[in-house]
């Protein structure tokens, strides 16, 4: 019986099997030599394979129109869920673990950005997916990174808070990205190359605009921070948690700067972020025989990594396995009992 099939031999070419053996057949439009391929099979069998073809053709231009559509649209790819529900054990219809990307597409970043309790936690998770995990995420977690990295500039050029944390963020991705395109090679990364180029363009020309940005001095006529008390000044400046933040406090003004270089400000700063043994191998003496406690805080950031904290985090529930931010106000009693009903009753547990 005649058939009608793709070779695989010849991608995009249909081909009509035949008493002769196989032969290719073209469209009338095309200057094919096939003037009517019924007359190769019954009309039964024509339809059949007709059928098939339309469906094949069908799918084909879905495929090709979302393509268009994702290479065109910044639209996020997931649901914005303010938590979701992390399988305690692996069966065949669902693994049993939720993986980086899983976790990515479907929480709200897009609103935690907006958040100023979560915008450091963030954009250090932004930073820490850049160094190492952005290979294993999938397509569209990718995008959807990129997508979210372009919300945070935006947001930062708009208000100009935070511009270097993001200009160090933007650098940790353009040379990862590059050692991924020049020295591993494309097959790491999901896409187009000339894609990844362009997106390499694309954080290029954010670096500059973060570069660019003009500080506005806000209208203000009342009290400024030089105003107040200098007890109540170096108070203030005892909360910053950056030693670089101090520097460049105390390049603002002569009196800021006697007190960004107060010996106390320094101790207490390399306290915080580093223990007893640490700061005990790290010791620098000034001039003076005493403690540079300023030149070995710089030295100790070199070394170890420095304390974090933040405002809001995510969070596991060890009881109803959820992920959710820590500040996600929720019954947790309420949520388990609805979880493990859930579960009773259908086997798994996924949220729409």
């Amino acid at each position: 019986m005649p058939f009608l099939g793709q070779d695989w031999r010849s991608p995009g070419q249909s081909w009509v099997k035949t008493a002769d053996g196989w032969k290719r057949f073209l469209d009338e439009r095309s200057g094919g030599f096939v003037s009517d391929l019924s007359s190769y099979c019954s009309k039964e069998v024509y339809n059949k394979e007709n059928l098939f073809n339309s469906l094949n053709y069908d799918v084909a231009a879905k495929k090709r129109k979302k393509d268009i559509l994702n290479s065109k649209t910044k639209t996020q790819y997931f649901h914005q869920e303010k938590w979701i529900y992390v399988h305690k054990g692996s069966t065949k219809e669902r693994h049993g673990y939720c993986t980086l990307g899983e976790a990515f597409n479907r929480l709200d970043f897009s609103t935690a950005i907006l958040d100023s309790r979560r915008f450091n936690y963030v954009v250090r998770l932004l930073e820490l997916i850049a160094k190492s995990q952005l290979t294993s995420l999938s397509g569209i977690a990718q995008k959807n990174f990129m997508n979210i990295l372009e919300k945070v500039v935006l947001k930062v050029l708009e208000d100009q808070q935070n511009i270097r944390l993001i200009r160090e963020l933007l650098q940790t991705l353009y040379t990862s990205l590059c050692t991924l395109v020049q020295r591993v090679g494309k097959s790491v990364l999901v896409g187009n190359i000339n894609m990844w180029v362009y997106r390499m363009e694309t954080i290029l020309h954010w670096q500059q605009q973060l570069s660019n940005i003009q500080i506005t001095r806000p209208a203000f006529k009342g009290l400024t921070f030089t105003d107040l008390p200098l007890c109540l000044q170096l108070n203030i400046m005892q909360r910053l948690s950056d030693g670089r933040d101090l520097v460049s406090l105390g390049q603002v003004a002569p009196a800021l700067h006697v007190l960004s270089e107060d010996r106390l400000l320094w101790k207490n700063l390399c306290q915080y972020h580093f223990s007893e043994r640490q700061i005990r191998k790290r010791l620098i003496l000034s001039d003076k025989g005493q403690l540079d406690w300023k030149k070995m805080y710089f030295k100790l950031i070199r070394c170890y990594p420095r304390k974090e904290q933040y405002g809001d985090t995510l969070q596991l529930c060890k009881h109803c396995h959820i992920l959710s931010w820590k500040s996600f106000t929720l019954d947790t009693r309420a949520l388990c009992a609805q979880v493990k009903d859930m579960l009773a009753n259908t086997g798994s547990f996924s949220m729409q």
